[in-house]
């Protein structure tokens, strides 16, 4: 039975581990002044996490299914650490795109976190899960708020990588004398890991619909939240970007709550409570559409959308793994692998929309989404299988 100090590690160890793909993001112009480069050659920093993150996805991930996942979140955090000494010390702008690709790569710990929670919670997935979810939501809002005001403070854009490093650091001392040995379920080759995972797409059609669910969800999170440091740094709010920071620790609060929609899904139908959640986001976007100058309107949306994501997924993930308990990395690296990429899609068109019509266009966009996730979770709702 797992306990509740495991939990706290897990879930401390997922938010730590995310939060270094966003760190780059807000001190963009620091690097690119401090390096005296471009800020088209500093902006590929946060493309190479991203790219290293998704890597790790597919090639990494699946290794908790054929290797002790103790030992793997253990070696992955190693290579964090040293990949994030090399950004604090380091300067040149081609060894830090492929230190932020390492970064990236060796953070997908996370997804190796995820389904060995599921694999120790016994018949609570959906309260552990949520519980894990808050600590890894929490690290993706809280990085560029973070990392901003520590720049700011230090005066000096390498610190928060010095600070990310010793905090995994120190969480791989807390996995080691907390978490269990897992033993292995899967003993053929790598290649034959990788085609596997692809397979259970086609295995469970309870996963190819929240996949689908989670990828169009994202998109819209992203979307928003790419969109929004535009439209809060313009007419009538002019915000600078620590204001708009605040917005992400506004978000927390909504993260809080992913434990207690986990523990709902453990009693109710979890289709029903994505219904729900859906409509919580379709009413965000009505929100941010139709009273765009309204401050308060912003505030509501920002919690709305936020909670209504979170529950999609922290339902999504306990229904995917009860398929398969042997299968769990294997099953979440298709499922997260889907996710990332529906929220590079999202965050790409919702850039479009700006540059081509502006919050009208954001918003338009947003509202065909989130009809779309409707869509496919009545689709949910009346299928058998």
């Amino acid at each position: 039975m797992i306990t509740k100090k495991q939990i706290f590690v897990m879930s401390a160890t997922a938010g730590i581990s995310v939060a270094n793909i966003y760190y780059n993001q807000p001190i963009l112009s620091d690097i690119a002044e401090d390096l005296n480069i471009s800020h088209l050659a500093v902006g590929n920093l946060p493309t190479f996490s991203q790219i290293g993150y998704g890597l790790g996805l597919f090639f990494v991930s699946p290794l908790g299914d054929k290797m002790n996942r103790k030992k793997l979140i253990i070696i992955l955090h190693i290579l964090l650490g040293l990949s994030l000494l090399g950004l604090t010390f380091l300067n040149n702008i081609f060894v830090l795109y492929i230190l932020s690709l390492l970064a990236g790569l060796f953070a997908v710990s996370t997804q190796v976190v995820i389904p060995m929670a599921a694999a120790m919670s016994g018949k609570e997935k959906g309260r552990v899960i949520g519980t894990i979810f808050s600590g890894l939501l929490s690290g993706i809002l809280l990085a560029r708020t973070l990392s901003g005001y520590v720049t700011e403070w230090f005066g000096n854009w390498h610190m928060i990588f010095a600070i990310s490093a010793l905090l995994v650091f120190v969480t791989i001392i807390f996995i080691s004398k907390t978490l269990p040995n897992m033993e292995s379920h899967f003993s053929n080759s790598y290649f034959s890991l990788l085609k596997s995972s692809i397979y259970q797409l086609k295995r469970f059609s309870l996963l190819r619909r929240n996949t689908l669910l989670i990828a169009v969800s994202f998109g819209i999170f992203c979307s928003f939240w790419t969109t929004l440091t535009f439209k809060l740094s313009q007419a009538p709010f002019y915000y600078n970007s620590d204001i708009i920071g605040l917005f992400g620790v506004l978000a927390i609060g909504g993260a809080m709550l992913a434990p207690y929609v986990g523990k709902l899904s453990d009693k109710i139908n979890a289709n029903a409570i994505k219904l729900i959640s859906v409509v919580m986001i379709m009413i965000s976007v009505f929100l941010i559409r139709f009273f765009d100058t309204s401050l308060y309107a912003f505030i509501l949306a920002t919690l709305l959308l936020d909670i209504g994501f979170q529950s999609i997924q922290v339902n999504n993930i306990s229904q995917i793994f009860t398929l398969d308990e042997k299968a769990h990395s294997r099953i979440n690296t298709a499922y997260m692998s889907s996710m990332f990429i529906g929220g590079s899609i999202g965050t790409f068109i919702g850039v479009l929309c700006w540059e081509a019509g502006g919050w009208n266009f954001v918003t338009l966009q947003l509202i065909i989404l989130s009809f779309i996730s409707l869509i496919i979770v009545f689709y949910s709702l009346i299928s058998k299988k």
